[in-house]
């Protein structure tokens, strides 16, 4: 399995990283979304360039023109609801796609005892298809894994983009282990150490969709 980590080198990524963990700057909800799109859009980019491409012939007012055109489907998907502005991003550059929506959320047994629980799927065919399957936070892994489990219920795809603004060490290897390893790659904003007894990543950002949409009861 290929994984890409952008912390490994410097680009704007770098940046918004910067902003989205700093405390002071995720007071701004506009910001903190807009960032969260921005590292969708470049996350987009790079994956751009490991499709396969063919060649058309445009007519331009002047004359023919030889262009590459992306050769292959592309679902975007994401899970509800701190993945939505990231899942922007990505639609921004792969505006023909078509998109696939999933809910997922931690159902508490006890204190900090919680199970992953998904209840809402909307997805097409993705058989033989490229799927970039985004959440900003891959904190144990439990609910990538769980969503992409619900998605191939819609067929099996020729390969699966995962991609996180902010990832544990655990989840890397959780990922490693339950995903096919020839058809899939791994995006990475960053890759934190830890997590901590609420299953939060450490340093990680906090709740990414709190801080997108506000609070929760």
């Amino acid at each position: 399995m290929k994984i890409v980590d952008f912390n490994k080198y410097d680009s704007l990524i770098s940046q918004y990283m910067s902003e989205l963990r700093d405390e002071n700057i995720q007071k701004d909800p506009m910001r903190f979304r807009r960032n969260l799109e921005r590292i969708g859009e470049i996350m987009a980019f790079e994956i751009s360039r490991t499709l396969r491409y063919r060649d058309e012939t445009v007519q331009t007012p002047l004359a023919e023109a030889q262009c590459r055109v992306v050769d292959q489907n592309v679902v975007l998907a994401t899970i509800f609801r701190a993945g939505l502005p990231f899942h922007q991003g990505f639609l921004s550059f792969f505006d023909r796609a078509e998109n696939a929506f999933i809910s997922a959320y931690r159902k508490y047994k006890e204190k900090w005892d919680f199970e992953v629980c998904t209840e809402y799927l909307a997805a097409p065919d993705i058989n033989e298809k490229v799927v970039i399957l985004s959440d900003p936070m891959l904190a144990t892994g439990v609910s990538m894994e769980m969503c992409w489990r619900a998605l191939l219920s819609h067929g099996t795809p020729s390969h699966v983009h995962i991609a996180s603004v902010v990832a544990s060490e655990q989840a890397v290897e959780y990922i490693k282990a339950v995903f096919p390893k020839e058809t899939t790659t791994l995006w990475i904003g960053a890759i934190d150490p830890s997590l901590n007894s609420h299953s939060y990543i450490v340093p990680g950002l906090g709740d990414a969709g709190d801080l997108a949409f506000g609070g929760k009861l």
